[in-house]
């Protein structure tokens, strides 16, 4: 597996991540709403996390807030004698209860991220993070500068070694990439949702894109129809805001339009289709590094297995994007 970088701190990471939110098992909003997957396993997840590591993968992405800390004490155990082979993201800007694995609020104070940074650390049997991320995706523009002042002062301190922020929000971007030493955007990014906007941001300020969602919360795994039945017992049967992926656990009918369009593009020469969208976003730019989720060992083979075909051409591409514009999302 080839490797690719995290932006201007030259850190280098597999042209794949893994997204750890899936292992994290199920945690609850301040409301009460299921914000996790409930059909969890930590062998499986231990056994898929060194499977990885075996097949290739460096780069491991968490949160703190993932089953209220247990992703990361996930990723801890499982690295804890290869710890100098991963790199570990992991982000701040969750209140929760380990015990209750109930949110309590949010909060982005100096004083907090630095109470956020010990925890993670404790939780990932760590004495440094490589990527420690904003998860906060929206912070009034009077308050960042305070967030990545704290963020600057923990790296000299050598607790973190970069930084980022996941958000899509186009003026706070603009803000980190003008006023931060930050190396990372984290934002969604798949073949049935676009963001050349925020590549070409990165390409400009050398930030690396970490893709979230770059498998559509599952919709690209080609598993689901109009006819499948509604999902239970993870948060895709929530109905969320930001979550346009799913209504009453079913998938938007406009996005199952446009993958059946590009299906034959993305498993060309040989792909699954979840290869396919991986090589989409790898053919989109040298600094896009996807960060699908996973549950089991067969996932995670899948997912490693598409850097064998590597990315798509720029034609395939070109077709399919093509064929995106002309099926806009309501």
């Amino acid at each position: 597996m080839l490797n690719r970088k995290l932006g201007k701190s030259n850190i280098k990471v597999s042209e794949l991540g893994l997204g750890c939110w899936p292992i994290g098992g199920p945690f609850y909003s301040e409301g009460g709403q299921l914000s996790g997957f409930k059909t969890v396993n930590d062998e499986e997840s231990t056994k898929a996390l060194l499977t990885a590591l075996d097949m290739g993968i460096t780069f491991f992405d968490t949160s703190s807030v993932y089953g209220c800390g247990h992703s990361e004490v996930l990723l801890g155990k499982a690295f804890s004698r290869v710890r100098d082979q991963v790199v570990l993201a992991t982000k701040f800007g969750s209140i929760f209860d380990e015990e209750t694995k109930r949110c309590i609020g949010n909060s982005v104070s100096p004083d907090f991220i630095r109470k956020s940074c010990e925890d993670s650390l404790r939780r990932l049997n760590t004495d440094y993070i490589d990527l420690f991320q904003c998860h906060e995706w929206f912070v009034p523009l009077d308050e960042a500068g305070a967030v990545f002042e704290t963020l600057d002062k923990l790296k000299e301190e050598g607790k973190i070694r970069t930084y980022g922020w996941s958000t899509d929000h186009p003026d706070l971007i603009d803000f980190f990439v003008k006023n931060t030493n930050g190396a990372v955007i984290q934002h969604q990014f798949n073949v049935l949702i676009n963001a050349d906007d925020i590549l070409k941001v990165c390409d400009t300020y050398d930030l690396a894109s970490i893709n979230r969602s770059p498998l559509a919360m599952g919709v690209l795994s080609g598993k689901y129809t109009n006819e499948s039945p509604a999902i239970v017992g993870d948060i895709r049967s929530e109905n969320i805001d930001w979550n346009f992926y799913y209504k009453d656990g079913k998938v938007n009918p406009l996005l199952l339009q446009r993958l059946g369009l590009i299906r034959e593009v993305l498993t060309s020469e040989g792909r699954s289709l979840v290869q396919g969208a991986l090589a989409w976003l790898w053919a989109k730019s040298n600094r896009t590094i996807p960060i699908p989720g996973f549950r089991t060992v067969e996932q995670v083979k899948e997912l490693a297995r598409a850097a064998e075909f590597g990315p798509l051409s720029e034609n395939q591409v070109k077709q399919i994007d093509g064929i995106i514009e002309k099926i806009k999302i309501a």
